[in-house]
C-alpha cells in the first residue's frame, strides 16, 4: 500500500491518495465471489457451481468490483489514517481513480481533520450562583404528593359529578356525523380537571348523574396533532356509569408512620426538607457546571467541519429513534404527530448539534492544555462499577479496548468539567442581590424602630 497525503491550505481538509496492490484487490474479488457464488446461476452449470472466470465472462469482469472495494477498503483506509497520523473527524468522500482487475486499485479519500481549538479563559470564568431555597410550600407540595400516592378510591352515588372527581364514562365522538379513529371508548376513567381531554369536554361532564347520557359539543384546537381534526367542531355522545373520588389520608403522625420510617409528621417534614435541600444543591452544581462550560465555549474559537455536525445530527436522530422505540412509537409516526419532516427535525436540531460538537472539542482542548491524565487504576475502578451494575465479568470487560478508551475519555471530560467549575468565580444574581438589599433595609428599619422605642 502506498499513500500520498495532500493537505488543503485554505481549510482543515486532507486528501489521501491510496494505491493498493493488484493482488490484494483480486483477493478481495475472490472473497466476495466465494460469499455469493451459491446464489449465482449460469446456463450449463448447477446453481452456485460456475467458476469465477465463467461468471465474469457471463456478467462482465466488473460484477464484483464494488463489493470487493467495500470488502477491503475499510481496513486499508483505517491503516492509512493511523500510519499517516491523520485524525479524521468526518466520513471520507471517496473518489475511485483506478479499479480494474490485474491493475493496482487507486482511490482518493478526502476527510476533515480534527480542528484546532483556540482556547480563551477557562480558569476563573464568572458565572451567576444559583440560590435555591426550600420553602414551606415546597415541603407541603411533597407531602401532598405522598397523600395522593396513598389515597384510596371510593364510589359515590348520591350526587352529580364535581371537579376533581373521577368519572367513569363511555364516549363516542363524531365530526360532521362521521366517527373518527380514537374517538370512542367504554368505561374510561376521566379525572375532571386533569386537562387530559379536549378543552371544554371535562367542564361539560360536571353536573352529570349516574346513568345520565349527554351530548358534549367541543372544538378541536387549531394546533391539534391530527390535521384531519384540527379546528373542527365535534360532538361526543357520553354516558356516565360511575363517580369516584380520591379519599386522602390525614396529615398526622400516623400518616408519617405509614409512609416512612419516621414516627412523627415533624420528622417526616424535616427529612423532606433535607432531601429537597440536597436536590437543590445538586441542581445548583449542574447549573454552575453548565454555565461555566458555556462561558468557556463562548470564549473559545474553532471552525467546526460540517461533516462533524452531520455525524452529531445522525447520533441525535438515532438516540431519539431508540427512545421512541422504547415507547412503542416509530420515528415516522412521531414526525407526523408533530407535523415535521426529517429535514425539519435535522434543521431545527442543527444549532444543538453544533453546540454539542464545539463543547466536546473545547473540553478535549482543556484536557490537553491542562495536561489532564487518567491513571489505569481509575479506569479499572470505573470498569468494576460497570461490571457490578450490569452483572458482567470484569476480566472479560477488561479485554474490550473500545470500552476502556471510552471510559478513559469520559473520565478526562469529567475532570475537565470539574476543573472549569471548581475555578469559576460565582456572583449572586441581580434578583438575589436586590433581595439581600431589601433584607438588610428591613433589618436596619427594625433596629431604628427598636432604638426609638427604647428612648
Amino acid at each position: 500500500m502506498d499513500v500520498k497525503v495532500n493537505k488543503a491550505e485554505d481549510k482543515n481538509e486532507v486528501t489521501l491518495e491510496i494505491t493498493v496492490e493488484a493482488k490484494i484487490f483480486e483477493d478481495g474479488i475472490k472473497k466476495v465471489f466465494n460469499k455469493n457464488s451459491k446464489y449465482i446461476a449460469i446456463p450449463g452449470f448447477r446453481k452456485g457451481k460456475a467458476p469465477l472466470n465463467i461468471v465474469e465472462k457471463f456478467y462482465g469482469a466488473q460484477i464484483f468490483y464494488e463489493d470487493a472495494f467495500n470488502e477491503i477498503v475499510p481496513e486499508i483506509y483505517s491503516k492509512a489514517l493511523e500510519e499517516n497520523k491523520v485524525d479524521a473527524v468526518t466520513r471520507p468522500q471517496i473518489e475511485v481513480v483506478q479499479m480494474e482487475k490485474g491493475k493496482d486499485l487507486i482511490f482518493k479519500a478526502t476527510v476533515a481533520e480534527k480542528p484546532q481549538v483556540k482556547l480563551g479563559k477557562y480558569k476563573g470564568v464568572t458565572v451567576e450562583k444559583p440560590n435555591y431555597k426550600v420553602t414551606a410550600e415546597d415541603i407541603e407540595k411533597d407531602l401532598k404528593a405522598k397523600q395522593e400516592q396513598n389515597s384510596r378510591i371510593i364510589n359515590v352515588s348520591d350526587r352529580a359529578v364535581e371537579a376533581k372527581d373521577i368519572a367513569v364514562i363511555d364516549f363516542d365522538g363524531s365530526v360532521d356525523g362521521n366517527h373518527f379513529e380514537g374517538g370512542k371508548a367504554e368505561n374510561y376513567e376521566l379525572e375532571i380537571g386533569s386537562g387530559s381531554f379536549i378543552p371544554g369536554f371535562e367542564d361539560q361532564v360536571i353536573g352529570m348523574k349516574i346513568d345520565e347520557e349527554r351530548d358534549i359539543k367541543v372544538k378541536f384546537p387549531e394546533d391539534y396533532f391530527s390535521k384531519e381534526l384540527a379546528g373542527k367542531d365535534a360532538i361526543f355522545a357520553v354516558k356516565l356509569h360511575e363517580i369516584k373520588v380520591k379519599e386522602l389520608p390525614a396529615l398526622d403522625d400516623e400518616f408519617a408512620k405509614d409512609v416512612s420510617e419516621f414516627d412523627t409528621l415533624k420528622e417526616l417534614k424535616d427529612d423532606i426538607k433535607a432531601k429537597l435541600t440536597k436536590s437543590n444543591e445538586e441542581r445548583a452544581k449542574r447549573e454552575i457546571e453548565e454555565a461555566s462550560i458555556k462561558a468557556v465555549c463562548d470564549d473559545a474559537k474553532v471552525e467546526i467541519p460540517e461533516g462533524m455536525v452531520e455525524i452529531e445530527l445522525d447520533n441525535m436522530v438515532e438516540d431519539m429513534n431508540n427512545r421512541l422505540q422504547y415507547q412503542g412509537i416509530k420515528f415516522d409516526q412521531y414526525l407526523n404527530m408533530i407535523g415535521r419532516t426529517m429535514a425539519d427535525f435535522r434543521a431545527e436540531s442543527k444549532e444543538t448539534a453544533e453546540n454539542s460538537v464545539k463543547t466536546k472539542l473545547v473540553l478535549e482542548a482543556v484536557c490537553e492544555d491542562s495536561k489532564i491524565e487518567i491513571k489505569d487504576e481509575e479506569v479499572e475502578e470505573k470498569l468494576k462499577e460497570l461490571a457490578n451494575s450490569y452483572g458482567r465479568d470484569f476480566e472479560e470487560l477488561k479485554k474490550n479496548e473500545v470500552l476502556l478508551k471510552n471510559i478513559k475519555d469520559n473520565l478526562k471530560t469529567e475532570k475537565a468539567i470539574s476543573l472549569i467549575a471548581d475555578n469559576a468565580k460565582l456572583e449572586a444574581k441581580k434578583s438575589d442581590k436586590k433581595e439581600e438589599k431589601n433584607d438588610e433595609e428591613k433589618k436596619d428599619s427594625k433596629k431604628s424602630t427598636s432604638k426609638k422605642s427604647s428612648k
